[in-house]
């Protein structure tokens, strides 16, 4: 073949993932739903597993803080092998149940917790001895598996199943496996942070603005949900310490910070929640 038909062949296979994705959305709306109860309540969600599954966490759970502000510890993986396995195979660590327990017990999981096993065969000894650790000790379990009638499935409270059918290159499950693990995983986390508050409309409001990049992002969310001016987006944005859920809470109903800080703190950091406990003054 050459480059192009290549390429052609695995874009035909990856348009095929969107319609597998959409068939385990009633899975995934219940999944976002336990993660979000489970954040509300001060819990963490923890990712789970090896090679490609614990990568896609890894970058899943990195992503949060910037995109949502969350704590770091919020949203946590786990991969067999340890940080190193981020960078290069650590294979043998996967066929380890021992491992998988040593490591969930590290972040000691508990009722408020959710932990998802992500596994493309749904075999992993690592993942599914984790997974099984975690709800042995009262954390809320879900697995994200390409296979039906899997071992993590049979561990996990939820499965969300995704079968994306032969890979292009046999059994290489970075392909077509890993694009809807990362499909799920998107869904999981940007879904319990909507359900949060941590998103106005579809705006990123709970962006950390660490960096000159992220400051006229943030400039332009406030003038996006408000209809503000550019100079009067700067200005809230200065009055309200960087902070863009308080300035758009401070634009929305002409409060001041501390009415906009305290009101944000009673929602949780539910924005629209924050502007409906506030009067309109104009």
């Amino acid at each position: 073949m050459s480059a192009v038909q290549i390429a052609r062949v695995i874009n035909r296979e990856d348009a095929k993932l969107a319609a597998v994705v959409k068939r385990a959305l009633p899975q995934i709306g219940k999944a976002i739903d336990l993660i979000a109860a489970a954040l509300e309540e001060g819990g963490r969600l923890l990712y789970v597993g090896a090679g490609t599954s614990g990568r896609i966490a890894a970058l899943d759970a990195a992503e949060c803080p910037p995109t949502f502000n969350t704590d770091p510890r919020t949203v946590q993986f786990v991969i067999a092998g340890g940080p190193k396995a981020l960078a290069g195979a650590v294979e043998a660590s996967e066929d380890s149940r021992e491992l998988g327990r040593r490591e969930m017990a590290k972040r000691k999981p508990g009722k408020n917790d959710v932990v998802v096993g992500i596994a493309a065969s749904g075999r992993t000894p690592f993942t599914v001895a984790a997974v099984e650790y975690a709800r042995s000790h009262g954390a809320k379990t879900v697995a994200v598996t390409c296979n039906r009638n899997s071992p993590l499935e049979k561990a996990a409270h939820l499965a969300i199943v995704t079968e994306v059918g032969p890979e292009v290159v046999a059994g290489s499950s970075r392909m077509k496996a890993g694009t809807a693990q990362k499909m799920v995983l998107n869904m999981l986390s940007t879904g319990a942070m909507a359900r949060l508050g941590y998103v106005y409309g579809n705006l990123m409001v709970n962006v950390h603005l660490k960096n000159s990049k992220l400051k006229e992002r943030g400039i332009g969310i406030l003038q996006q949900a408000t209809g503000r001016d550019r100079a009067t987006a700067q200005q809230a944005l200065k009055a309200a310490g960087n902070r863009v859920p308080v300035a758009l809470v401070m634009l929305e109903t002409g409060v001041s910070q501390a009415v906009a800080e305290r009101s944000l703190a009673a929602s949780r950091g539910h924005v629209r929640s924050a502007i409906a406990l506030v009067p309109r003054t104009r």
